[in-house]
């Protein structure tokens, strides 16, 4: 407490020099009856207690002005010297009201004050004993300090003890300048005011709980709205809460340290300045017991330092200096008994957090814990409701693939079994129709032995030539029947030539290369512009090499002939064909993209395309075996993969994905 008068109210006029003028005997003929004098002092008794009652009810949070009031009408009731009023806080006795004393008295009274209770005032024998002592003559006390009544000049005391439900709260002391025994009237009017300043205190006491009750479960309650509607906004919703615990506990700073990458590190905090937090942001807390929150983390329990500066073990001594701290606590955000956090407060002072604040302060840490978790939870579910669509998402894919692959496997077979029942009776059309033409010939030699008029050696002539053409035609396309019934068996069977390692680029280099020279010597007039990007990680894979060549090109000369279709389609436009190949190393795999700016494939047509048979292209100019061979050689013979992009109009991109050793890892087959 600072050296002044303990309220303003306090009379300071220095005490009579003596008490014979104010206490001296009136002549009788003056002197009231003893009734009218009791009636007087009842009545001014009454006019005392109803006032500090009044005070009690207009100051009902603040027991100031009650104590002053007290000591006021102490003075005047008891016709005495001076009276004090002193709290207890259960540990020390603090001087907090006086009146009719002068400002040496005042400052005696700071340099003795607060103190422990003792015998050398009448104040601690009162908290002692806990009950009333009465001093007729302090001069003749040896224990009491007599600097005091030397000083001031009283004689006899009264001290009346503070009393809630046996324990003492305070104290109420008056002086008389004169010795001798104290009227025991005035002593139960003290007890009478001892009983006020109680009431005023418990009053005061319980609304204050109330008050600051409602405090803290309106700022609990705006935390929990905070949480409720800012679910996923954790940084605000711990900013908030440090804020509210270092308000609602009286702290200077607060902080709250979190789990990141493995380590605690401070977060959200208030009150630091902008110097300690870039000391401390990247500084981990470690799990040790030099700092507060390290403490809390290694213990898992609340950690409470009155002074940090006289705790041995504290070593986080330059963050001490830059934070500007003294009073320290620490408490853990425990989720499932496991430290995950920690909320500190700190005070500039050395002044000790009360029960009530660390129970508050535990509450938030509480709904720290709730709000973090909500995060967690609602990420954790979100990623897993991501996964679980993207593998719905696969085994539509993978069952679509299945559909189709069991399809072409069973058009396959059954391609196969036509193929091989028309193979012998088309052999046999060929052969002999062949030599039937052969035979025309020898026919038309023997016949010119033959002596007939010219009539008839002319329709001999033109039946034998109508019956070569016809031949001609069938040998044609007895030949035509021939390579699609080979192009059939070839789209059944499983596999050609030898598995081996081949490099990848230079595979699909070869194929574009044949490709391009082949539909140029194919059709005269052909061009296109070809673009390479080969990715020089691409490296080997284990294939059939033929089998792969043959599904490139397939892919390539569908490529150039949609690129050719809108090249026609342009009509002179500055439209120029052309077709970009790339290839893209994938670690475990490769990817091989051929990609067009043709006429596009529409969504229809894309449904179908792999089908065997189903082509576009006109009569005569497709067999419709083609991508359902690539298919077939890609994904059923090398267990690889086909995706198709497309733009009707504008390109159409295929992406072959092929596994280096010859079939994909599991978890790369249940992805794809």
């Amino acid at each position: 407490m600072s050296r002044r008068e303990p309220s303003s109210k306090a009379t300071k006029t220095q005490r009579p020099k003596t008490l014979k003028h104010r206490n001296a005997p009136r002549s009788a003929r003056h002197r009231p009856s003893v009734a009218t004098r009791e009636r007087d002092e009842a009545r001014a008794q009454q006019t005392a207690t109803a006032e500090i009652l009044r005070v009690i009810r207009t100051s009902p949070t603040d027991v100031q002005p009650v104590f002053e009031t007290i000591v006021q009408n102490a003075v005047s009731l008891c016709g005495s010297l001076f009276a004090n009023v002193f709290r207890f806080d259960g540990e020390l006795l603090h001087f907090v009201a006086a009146h009719n004393v002068g400002p040496n008295y005042v400052d005696l009274l700071h340099t003795k004050y607060p103190m422990r209770p003792d015998s050398s005032q009448i104040s601690g024998r009162v908290l002692l004993t806990k009950s009333v002592v009465r001093l007729e003559d302090v001069l003749t006390d040896s224990d009491y300090d007599q600097r005091y009544p030397s000083d001031m000049g009283w004689r006899r005391m009264l001290g009346v003890p503070m009393l809630c439900e046996g324990h003492p709260l305070g104290v109420i002391v008056v002086g008389w300048a004169e010795a001798g025994p104290v009227p025991k009237a005035q002593e139960e009017l003290l007890k009478t005011f001892a009983d006020q300043a109680v009431i005023a205190i418990e009053n005061a006491r319980v609304l204050n709980e109330l008050r600051e009750s409602l405090r803290q479960q309106t700022a609990t309650a705006d935390v929990l709205k905070i949480i409720s509607h800012s679910t996923f906004d954790l940084r605000s919703v711990l900013q908030t809460l440090v804020e509210s615990a270092a308000r609602l506990c009286d702290a200077d700073k607060a902080v709250i340290t979190r789990e990141k990458n493995g380590a605690f590190y401070r977060a959200e905090a208030y009150g630091f300045s902008r110097e300690f937090m870039d000391y401390v942001k990247d500084i981990p807390i470690k799990t040790e017991r030099g700092s507060v929150s390290g403490r809390a983390l290694l213990e898992g329990r609340v950690v409470h330092i009155a002074d940090v500066k006289a705790d041995p073990e504290y070593t986080l001594v330059e963050a001490q200096r830059l934070g500007d701290y003294r009073t320290a606590l620490g408490v853990p955000m425990l989720r499932e008994g496991v430290p995950i956090g920690v909320l500190s407060l700190t005070r500039s002072e050395v002044r000790p957090f009360t029960d009530r604040q660390i129970e508050l302060v535990e509450t938030f840490a509480d709904q720290a814990v709730i709000a973090i978790e909500n995060v967690r939870l609602f990420e954790s579910v979100e990623a897993r409701t991501r996964e679980l669509a993207r593998s719905l998402e696969d085994l539509r894919t993978t069952q679509d693939r299945l559909v189709q692959t069991q399809k072409l496997a069973s058009l396959g077979q059954l391609t196969a079994g036509i193929a091989h029942e028309i193979k012998n009776p088309l052999n046999f059309v060929n052969n002999f129709s062949g030599v039937s033409a052969e035979l025309i010939d020898e026919l038309q030699e023997a016949l010119g032995h033959i002596k007939a008029d010219d009539k008839t050696l002319a329709e001999i002539t033109g039946l034998a030539d109508t019956l070569r053409g016809n031949l001609d035609k069938i040998v044609k396309h007895g030949k035509r029947a021939d390579a699609i019934v080979k192009n059939m068996l070839l789209h059944s069977h499983e596999g050609s030539g030898e598995h081996r390692l081949v490099d990848i680029n230079a595979l699909v280099e070869e194929s574009l290369n044949l490709a391009y020279h082949g539909a140029r010597a194919e059709k005269r007039g052909f061009n296109i512009t070809l673009e390479r990007s080969l990715d020089a990680a691409a490296g080997e894979v284990d294939v059939f090499p033929q089998d792969i060549t043959r599904a490139l090109l397939n892919l390539i000369s569908n490529g150039f002939y949609a690129a050719t279709r809108r090249n026609a389609q342009a009509d002179g436009s500055d439209y120029e064909p052309t077709l970009a190949a790339s290839t893209k190393n994938l670690g475990e795999s490769v990817e091989i993209t051929i990609r067009d700016n043709g006429t596009g494939i529409p969504s229809e047509v894309k449904e179908k395309m792999f089908n065997p048979f189903f082509t576009t292209k006109p009569a005569g100019e497709g067999t419709g075996l083609g991508l359902s061979i690539s298919h077939d050689i890609i994904v059923k013979e090398h267990g690889g993969f086909i995706e198709v992009d497309t733009q009707p109009g504008e390109f159409t991109e295929i992406k072959i994905t092929l596994p280096r050793s010859g079939e994909f890892p599991t978890e790369l087959v249940a992805h794809a």
